[in-house]
Protein backbone atom coordinates (compact mmCIF):
# COMPACT_ATOMS: atom_id res chain seq x y z
CA UNK A 1 0.00 0.00 0.00
CA UNK A 2 1.04 3.72 -0.89
CA UNK A 3 -0.39 6.74 1.11
CA UNK A 4 -0.06 10.05 0.52
CA UNK A 5 -1.04 11.86 3.86
CA UNK A 6 -1.48 15.58 3.87
CA UNK A 7 -2.52 17.81 6.97
CA UNK A 8 -5.06 19.85 5.76
CA UNK A 9 -7.60 22.58 7.72
CA UNK A 10 -9.92 21.36 5.47
CA UNK A 11 -10.83 18.64 2.83
CA UNK A 12 -13.34 17.93 0.66
CA UNK A 13 -14.01 14.94 -2.16
CA UNK A 14 -17.36 16.05 -4.19
CA UNK A 15 -18.70 13.46 -7.19
CA UNK A 16 -20.88 13.85 -9.80
CA UNK A 17 -21.30 18.01 -8.16
CA UNK A 18 -22.65 16.73 -4.58
CA UNK A 19 -20.12 16.59 -1.89
CA UNK A 20 -19.59 12.81 -0.39
CA UNK A 21 -17.05 13.77 2.63
CA UNK A 22 -15.71 16.73 4.17
CA UNK A 23 -13.50 17.22 6.90
CA UNK A 24 -12.06 20.41 8.63
CA UNK A 25 -8.67 19.79 10.50
CA UNK A 26 -7.29 16.72 9.83
CA UNK A 27 -5.56 14.59 7.27
CA UNK A 28 -5.77 13.49 3.84
CA UNK A 29 -5.22 10.30 3.06
CA UNK A 30 -4.61 8.69 -0.71
CA UNK A 31 -4.19 5.32 -0.95
CA UNK A 32 -2.92 3.18 -3.73
CA UNK A 33 -3.46 -0.52 -3.48
CA UNK A 34 -1.32 -3.16 -5.15
CA UNK A 35 -2.02 -6.82 -5.54
CA UNK A 36 0.81 -7.95 -3.30
CA UNK A 37 -0.78 -6.07 -0.45
CA UNK A 38 -2.99 -7.99 3.16
CA UNK A 39 -3.55 -7.70 6.32
CA UNK A 40 -0.33 -6.86 7.68
CA UNK A 41 0.01 -4.22 5.04
CA UNK A 42 -3.56 -2.43 6.70
CA UNK A 43 -2.56 -3.18 10.27
CA UNK A 44 0.41 -1.63 9.64
CA UNK A 45 -0.53 1.47 7.58
CA UNK A 46 -3.61 2.38 9.09
CA UNK A 47 -1.52 2.32 13.11
CA UNK A 48 0.93 4.33 11.57
CA UNK A 49 -1.18 7.24 10.06
CA UNK A 50 -3.39 7.71 13.40
CA UNK A 51 -0.34 7.67 15.27
CA UNK A 52 1.87 10.10 13.16
CA UNK A 53 2.97 12.72 15.11
CA UNK A 54 2.40 15.95 12.64
CA UNK A 55 0.48 18.20 14.06
CA UNK A 56 1.84 21.02 16.24
CA UNK A 57 1.66 21.01 20.23
CA UNK A 58 1.80 23.88 22.56
CA UNK A 59 5.59 25.32 21.45
CA UNK A 60 4.75 24.72 17.82
CA UNK A 61 7.30 21.38 17.81
CA UNK A 62 5.35 18.66 15.60
CA UNK A 63 4.63 16.10 18.34
CA UNK A 64 0.82 15.45 18.69
CA UNK A 65 -1.30 12.62 16.05
CA UNK A 66 -4.03 13.27 14.77
CA UNK A 67 -5.60 11.04 17.21
CA UNK A 68 -4.37 13.60 19.78
CA UNK A 69 -5.23 16.17 18.44
CA UNK A 70 -8.75 15.47 17.58
CA UNK A 71 -8.69 15.86 13.64
CA UNK A 72 -10.64 13.79 11.07
CA UNK A 73 -9.23 11.66 8.43
CA UNK A 74 -10.38 11.58 5.07
CA UNK A 75 -9.41 8.61 3.12
CA UNK A 76 -9.53 8.05 -0.90
CA UNK A 77 -8.63 5.38 -3.10
CA UNK A 78 -6.27 6.55 -5.76
CA UNK A 79 -5.13 3.75 -7.78
CA UNK A 80 -2.42 5.78 -10.29
CA UNK A 81 -0.05 6.31 -6.95
CA UNK A 82 1.28 2.50 -8.12
CA UNK A 83 2.07 4.43 -11.98
CA UNK A 84 5.27 3.29 -13.51
CA UNK A 85 6.67 6.04 -15.52
CA UNK A 86 9.81 3.62 -16.02
CA UNK A 87 9.20 3.42 -19.72
CA UNK A 88 7.39 6.20 -22.82
CA UNK A 89 5.81 9.09 -21.76
CA UNK A 90 2.24 6.68 -20.69
CA UNK A 91 2.33 5.54 -16.95
CA UNK A 92 1.60 1.83 -16.29
CA UNK A 93 -0.61 0.68 -13.67
CA UNK A 94 0.30 -2.93 -13.67
CA UNK A 95 0.89 -2.67 -9.93
CA UNK A 96 -2.22 -1.42 -9.55
CA UNK A 97 -4.83 -3.93 -8.15
CA UNK A 98 -7.82 -5.10 -9.84
CA UNK A 99 -11.36 -4.06 -8.46
CA UNK A 100 -11.85 -7.11 -6.98
CA UNK A 101 -8.65 -7.08 -4.65
CA UNK A 102 -8.87 -3.50 -3.98
CA UNK A 103 -11.85 -2.93 -2.65
CA UNK A 104 -12.14 -5.63 0.10
CA UNK A 105 -8.53 -3.94 1.34
CA UNK A 106 -9.85 -0.36 1.07
CA UNK A 107 -12.95 -1.17 2.94
CA UNK A 108 -10.64 -3.32 5.42
CA UNK A 109 -8.72 -0.39 5.32
CA UNK A 110 -11.03 2.39 6.18
CA UNK A 111 -12.37 0.10 9.29
CA UNK A 112 -8.52 -0.13 10.29
CA UNK A 113 -8.60 3.36 10.56
CA UNK A 114 -12.29 4.12 12.21
CA UNK A 115 -10.77 1.57 15.32
CA UNK A 116 -7.63 3.27 15.67
CA UNK A 117 -8.87 6.66 15.37
CA UNK A 118 -12.05 6.50 17.30
CA UNK A 119 -14.45 7.65 14.92
CA UNK A 120 -16.26 7.84 11.38
CA UNK A 121 -13.73 8.55 8.61
CA UNK A 122 -15.10 10.37 5.31
CA UNK A 123 -13.95 8.66 2.44
CA UNK A 124 -14.55 9.20 -1.54
CA UNK A 125 -16.17 6.38 -3.90
CA UNK A 126 -13.93 3.71 -4.96
CA UNK A 127 -14.21 3.90 -8.84
CA UNK A 128 -15.91 7.25 -9.16
CA UNK A 129 -14.61 9.87 -10.92
CA UNK A 130 -13.83 12.23 -7.84
CA UNK A 131 -12.85 15.63 -7.22
CA UNK A 132 -10.77 16.55 -4.19
CA UNK A 133 -10.10 19.88 -2.78
CA UNK A 134 -7.69 20.52 -0.04
CA UNK A 135 -5.70 23.21 2.00
CA UNK A 136 -2.33 21.53 2.88
CA UNK A 137 -1.31 23.43 6.42
CA UNK A 138 1.80 23.80 6.76
CA UNK A 139 2.35 22.62 4.06
CA UNK A 140 3.00 19.09 4.96
CA UNK A 141 3.06 16.32 2.67
CA UNK A 142 4.09 12.74 4.12
CA UNK A 143 4.79 9.54 1.57
CA UNK A 144 4.27 6.21 2.96
CA UNK A 145 4.80 2.64 1.32
CA UNK A 146 4.38 -0.35 2.82
CA UNK A 147 6.84 -2.18 1.09
CA UNK A 148 9.63 0.27 2.12
CA UNK A 149 9.24 -0.41 5.88
CA UNK A 150 12.01 -2.40 6.58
Amino acid sequence: MRAVIQRVTRASVTIGGAVKSEINKGLLVLVGIEEADGAEDIEWLSAKIVNLRIFNDAEGVMNVSVKDDGGDILLVSQFTLHASTKKGNRPSYIQAARPETAIPLYEKFVQALELGLGKKVGTGEFGADMAVELVNNGPVTIIIDTKSRG
